[in-house]
């Protein structure tokens, strides 16, 4: 590599993201500097901007400019539902959907005991004191279908079914296209459970 501290600085940026090792944070800034000079200042501009701006909703804890986000000042949003999502990825793609008109709670993460990770972190008693505020009937789980995530599952909705609220998790079975013979067993295994 050209013997460079800024490009360094640059490549071990880049290395902070999901996903992207040492050979594509190279890649990437190599790119930016040698062909897209203007798309480096814009991602610059951008991620300065956002990092200074961008801060939790007060009522669902997903991303925002505002102190309420666009989704809870929606009038015609339905406010009896209440969808929990681990992260504003999860909840953007439920919104992708078109399928769900309701509110939503962003956790920000997941259970993880291994990991130090425990209720207070992810913000359950903000969850049980607006899912309990009066408006919510129906509590939609949908946290993944990971160990962590099912664990993260089961705890909110003991809680919640404890304080009398209807609370219901979202359908897993075989994908809609494909041939059984190629889906995994455990998916199987659970479209025949939850079968209707």
């Amino acid at each position: 590599m050209a013997d460079s501290n800024s490009l360094e600085a640059l490549v071990q940026a880049l290395r902070r993201l999901p996903g992207v090792g040492v050979k594509s944070a190279s890649r990437m800034a190599f790119h930016l500097l040698q062909h897209d000079r203007e798309g480096a200042q814009m991602l610059s501009r951008a991620l300065h901007q956002a990092a200074g701006t961008v801060r939790h909703c007060s009522q669902c804890h997903t991303f925002t400019d505002s102190e309420v986000c666009a989704t809870c000042l929606d009038p015609q949003r339905d406010g009896t539902k209440l969808c929990v999502v681990e992260t504003p990825a999860d909840q953007s793609a439920v919104e992708r959907t078109s399928a769900y008109r309701g509110l939503y709670f962003v956790l920000m993460g997941k259970l993880s005991p291994l990991d130090g990770i425990g209720p207070r972190d992810i913000g359950l008693q903000k969850l049980f004191d607006r899912a309990t505020g009066g408006t919510v009937q129906e509590v939609i789980l949908a946290t993944n279908f990971t160990a962590e995530g099912e664990a993260t599952a089961h705890v909110i909705g003991e809680a919640l079914k404890a304080r009398g609220l209807q609370v219901t998790r979202l359908a897993r079975g075989v994908p809609a296209g494909s041939e059984l013979e190629y889906v995994d067993l455990g998916t199987i295994a659970h479209a025949l459970v939850d079968r209707r």
